[in-house]
């Protein structure tokens, strides 16, 4: 009878080890080619271009969370030293779009008197901005109806309760990879953040640069960080395990990537805060006792049915159970008969799709930054402490706990410094439970 590592491509050498034979080699060649030229079109897109743009463009909308869209108002724009643009009122949706002369500096202002009744601006009615070659700027202006804030205790905390509902998922469909790689190599992995941004900034050039809807446009994101996660690993990774290169050593290097890569993105993309393009209005929807925008409800459907798919996933598929298994333990886990490479190169390429949904979801919300993966860094590292090291089920439990947490202690603190309250917990909890909730205890020595 043949034996089975007598496959093609396969043979064993004297001492009975797997070696893979030219056609595996070749094939591997060809997928890191792939990958190579799959990463280098990534990072070409994220150059700011003008493809589908028609010119430069002011655009904003003008809405509060109670009257929601406001129509009717005048929007003035004018260059640096005070000449006449041209003027615009927004639409039934709250929209205006000014054409401009081209790039440059210019000042956009909103009469106040036509503000309805109860609505009042607050700070400034104009704002300077600055507008790039074919770039569609976005101005926002703060405006107030008297909601803010309002309500009593108990209706405010359940409203922020279900905002921390939607953020600590958040934070756990980009946190699951980072604890499945530590988990699988013990890489403490500070660049996992910008895999974060990259997913984001693919799905805006995709949705704004080509005209692809938002669903598609994030779809092909989470396929190309799938693709940058399996660069790093067979890049980076895997010839510094080979070499024998030390936990410390390879946090060290992830820190290094981790300022490439954001300094790298910043020259290539810009400072500047885009939107993506088709998502229809963003008036929040009142379901009672908190209300909710037509975005932030996807965004939590989408966070819970994710996480269910990756938790069965993990529970029910053969590839699922090796994950586990490599994360116990590595070496019986090889002895096993597990191809632990392989699964490696698996986690990364799930750690990077993930982290560019997660992307996706959190630019919905907050527009899309250089920098959003950077800040939302520490936040999904203190949800994978707190749930404890090295598993997707403590990444998913600390990380909506964090976000929770996060978002109700603006009930005591400023809202401004309400991440600081998420570092806090992460002490507390590091002082009473070290390995964290879902963590169990490892005696060293």
């Amino acid at each position: 009878m043949r034996h089975p590592s007598a496959r093609a491509g396969r043979t064993r050498d004297a001492r009975g080890a797997i070696r893979s034979g030219p056609g595996t080699a070749a094939s591997r060649v060809l997928l890191r080619l792939l990958l190579v030229l799959v990463a280098a079109c990534g990072l070409a897109v994220l150059v700011p271009g003008t493809a589908g743009a028609e010119g430069e463009q002011v655009i904003g909308t003008l809405q509060t969370s109670r009257s929601g869209p406001i129509e009717g108002i005048e929007v003035t724009v004018t260059t640096a030293d005070g000449d006449d643009v041209d003027t615009a009122e927004t639409d039934d949706e709250g929209r205006f779009a000014v054409d401009l002369p081209g790039p440059g500096q210019y000042v956009v202002s909103i009469d106040a008197d036509s503000l309805p009744d109860g609505v009042v601006i607050t700070g400034e009615d104009s704002r300077t901005i600055t507008v790039d070659a074919g770039r569609r700027q976005p101005v926002q202006f703060g405006l107030n109806d008297g909601s803010t804030g309002s309500g009593g205790g108990n209706v405010r905390a359940i409203q922020l309760f279900v905002d921390g509902l939607r953020f600590g998922l958040l934070i756990a469909i980009s946190a699951v990879g980072l604890s499945l790689i530590f988990g699988t190599t013990g890489l403490t992995n500070f660049a996992h953040g910008e895999l974060v941004t990259i997913g984001a900034l693919f799905a805006w050039w995709v949705n704004v640069g080509l005209g692809v809807p938002i669903i598609p446009a994030a779809i092909i994101a989470m396929i190309g960080g799938a693709a940058f996660g399996a660069l790093n690993e067979l890049g980076l990774w895997r010839p510094l395990r080979r070499r024998g290169t030390g936990l410390v050593a390879a946090l060290v290097v992830s820190i290094g990537l981790s300022l490439l890569l954001r300094y790298l993105i910043q020259i290539l993309y810009g400072g500047d805060s885009n939107p993506y393009t088709g998502l229809g209005a963003s008036r929040a929807v009142d379901y009672g006792l908190f209300r909710l925008t037509n975005q932030s409800l996807v965004s939590i459907v989408i966070s819970v049915v994710v996480l269910v798919l990756v938790a069965v996933m993990l529970q029910r598929t053969k590839i699922g159970k090796a994950m586990r298994a490599v994360a116990d333990n590595r070496d019986l886990a090889a002895s096993s008969g597990i191809n632990v490479n392989r699964v490696i190169l698996v986690v990364w390429m799930m750690g990077g799709s993930l982290a560019a949904l997660g992307g996706v979801l959190l630019g919905l919300s907050d527009q899309v930054r250089w920098d959003m993966g950077f800040q939302l860094l520490l936040l999904m590292f203190a949800g994978v402490t707190l749930g404890g090291l090295g598993t997707a089920y403590g990444a998913l439990v600390g990380s909506v706990i964090v976000g929770v947490f996060v978002q109700m202690s603006t009930l005591v603190i400023p809202n401004d410094v309400k991440y600081v309250g998420g570092l806090l917990l992460l002490i507390v909890i590091l002082v009473i439970r070290p390995q964290g909730i879902l963590g169990s205890r490892a005696r060293i020595g």
